[in-house]
């Protein structure tokens, strides 16, 4: 998703339980979400792709006993699964090209970047409290362009699963949303995230509808979906450090801007270790 770096010290990891189940091969593909940049140590090449050791798929790997393969990268959208991607910092190999045959767990995280989060971060900032511009931007001419994009990413999913399976026959596929980035409810924190309160909520449904289409396409392709949001509500971008999950614009502990923190991504990993049936942590 969004990709600049604030230089930022000092976070606390919350780690994964550990877990037995045996050592089996786990392929993650996904965008900026799933690699978790700066929340840790960089897990791998390309530098670009800002993977941490402390992203959902590693803490998962450890509360699974799983053998990781993480191809995640900060930018990605679906394409980029068929596609190399370049980064500032080397190239990233096409993401489908981790899957292999004996693969035994997917998890794929992936939309937001299809839908223009960055441009859409960028673009609802705020000078004034008052009104919706975000919304009338995106409504103009009486079209939702943002439910368009999300509209067209259905069938984006659908040929991102299809060729999972394909690859990776006997691989159990896990298709993981997106956590509450803003507040379940109420105006927002305008200025210290200076997006007015009418586009908070409708970016609220924006994020809403994006889960929902990702919800419907992992039923329709023979996915899991793990949803993220629920148990991240509280946790969004307007809390105080500690118990903020997702960053602000200026973050408060390692993180890309309006991303998870390594806080943030323990939660994601507990749920998807809680929608694979494995073993859990509490909040």
């Amino acid at each position: 998703m969004i990709v600049g770096v604030l230089a930022v010290t000092g976070a606390g990891v919350a780690a994964a339980n550990p877990g037995g189940g045996g050592d089996s091969p786990y392929v993650a593909l996904g965008d900026s979400y799933t690699a978790s940049p700066l929340t840790g140590t960089n897990a791998g090449p390309p530098p670009g792709c800002f993977r941490s050791v402390n992203n959902y798929p590693h803490l998962t790997a450890t509360a699974l006993g799983a053998t990781l393969t993480d191809v995640s990268c900060s930018g990605a959208t679906s394409k980029e699964f068929s596609t190399a991607q370049q980064t500032d910092a080397g190239t990233n190999p096409a993401q489908y090209s981790a899957l292999a045959e004996d693969t035994k767990l997917v998890t794929v995280g992936i939309g937001g970047n299809d839908i223009g989060f960055s441009e859409i971060v960028k673009s609802c900032l705020s000078a004034t409290p008052f009104g919706s511009p975000c919304k009338d931007r995106y409504t103009a001419g009486g079209t939702d362009e943002l439910r368009q994009r999300i509209n067209a990413l259905g069938g984006k999913l659908a040929t991102v699963l299809k060729e999972v399976h394909r690859r990776s026959p006997d691989a159990r596929v896990a298709l993981v949303g997106y956590p509450a980035v803003l507040p379940a409810t109420g105006p927002g924190c305008y200025p210290a995230v200076p997006i007015s309160p009418g586009d908070v909520a409708y970016l609220r449904g924006v994020l809403a509808d994006l889960n929902t289409r990702i919800q419907r396409s992992a039923g329709a392709g023979r996915a899991t979906f793990v949803d993220t949001y629920a148990s991240t509500v509280g946790h969004d971008i307007c809390q105080v450090p500690g118990t903020k999950w997702i960053e602000g614009l200026v973050p408060t502990a390692p993180a890309f801007p309006v991303h998870p923190n390594a806080l943030g991504s323990a939660a994601l990993s507990r749920a998807v270790v809680s929608a694979l049936g494995g073993p859990s942590s509490s909040d």
